[in-house]
């Protein structure tokens, strides 16, 4: 018995994918980089002013991480959240949402920082190197709410979809006890809400050869307590249209894309449960194969020791 529960225990850090293992040695290795040579920092980091010469820093900045924590804690969620995502999305879908997601919030924590410096005039917002993988590790929760909204998870006690919303709440709630919080606060902001975006609006579907995920499940508003989406959801509308153009008003009452008055086929909230329960499907299989596995394992340890009694 105490030989299952120890394969049982094992195997749930086991089964990583090759492409999550690759990106983590990428997130060690940009780490060991700015301890062993520090100066690389200034060429790796995001730091607005020197941005316009080194525009390559809005790609670098999200695999550099300065400290070991953030090192740890970035390497362990980007190999269990993409142990999780990379197989229902697709290596080359999970690559892509990686990039965009990295680039984008780069880009939107630049132009915050230089308008922060423009209003406050204080150098430290231009000087500042920031980085790390925070804000993709944000959109990754994103997209855990997207696909299996209502799993609980025991260990918390609560369902799924209130991940991405408790995280930002709780690093809003550190920034006020902490003096940086403008490296990394604006990022876990801006990883949230433009993995939500990639996830709603830009996702391409092979299956129905659409984009995105209208239903009201993956609504902004959803990301607040029910009380609070009347407010939120006018608010909302108003930044999707200035993000997304007029793409939310040619939806239909349903939230799905018409074509001559018809909803295309896969647009529709229907189309969006059915990639829900694809998502709880692929998780309980990986689950149950691991589960499989640690009982396998646990026989034969069983039957080794006999044998050798």
């Amino acid at each position: 018995m105490e030989s299952h529960e120890a394969s049982m225990s094992i195997n749930m850090y086991t089964g990583f994918t090759r492409l999550c293992k690759g990106l983590a040695v990428v997130l060690v290795g940009g780490h060991i980089v700015v301890q062993i040579l520090p100066s690389a920092l200034s060429y790796l980091a995001l730091i607005p002013a020197k941005t316009i010469p080194f525009a390559w820093n809005l790609i670098t900045a999200g695999y550099t991480e300065q400290t070991v924590y953030g090192a740890i804690i970035s390497t362990i969620g980007l190999l269990f959240l993409g142990k999780l995502l990379e197989p229902i999305w697709g290596s080359r879908e999970f690559l892509k949402f990686i990039f965009i997601v990295n680039f984008l919030t780069s880009v939107f924590v630049f132009i915050t920082a230089i308008s922060l410096y423009y209003v406050t005039r204080l150098e430290i917002y231009l000087y500042m190197p920031i980085s790390g993988f925070q804000g993709v590790l944000s959109g990754f929760l994103v997209g855990v709410k997207q696909i299996m909204p209502d799993q609980e998870l025991s260990i918390l006690k609560l369902k799924a979809k209130w991940l991405p919303s408790l995280a930002l709440l709780f690093s809003i709630a550190i920034s006020f006890f902490t003096a940086d919080s403008v490296s990394y606060l604006p990022t876990i902001v801006f990883g949230t809400y433009l993995g939500w975006i990639y996830l709603r609006y830009w996702q391409k579907k092979p299956e129905t050869k659409l984009k995105g995920d209208p239903s009201d499940e993956f609504s902004f508003s959803s990301f607040f307590p029910e009380f609070l989406r009347p407010v939120i959801d006018p608010i909302a509308t108003i930044f999707e249209r200035m993000l997304c153009g007029r793409r939310s008003e040619t939806s239909n009452e349903e939230r799905g894309y018409t074509l001559g008055g018809s909803t295309l086929p896969g647009s529709d909230p229907i189309e969006a449960s059915r990639r829900r329960e694809r998502g709880a499907r692929a998780l309980e299989e990986r689950l149950t194969a691991e589960l499989l596995g640690a009982g396998k394992k646990g026989e034969e340890s069983e039957r080794d020791v006999n044998d050798n009694v």
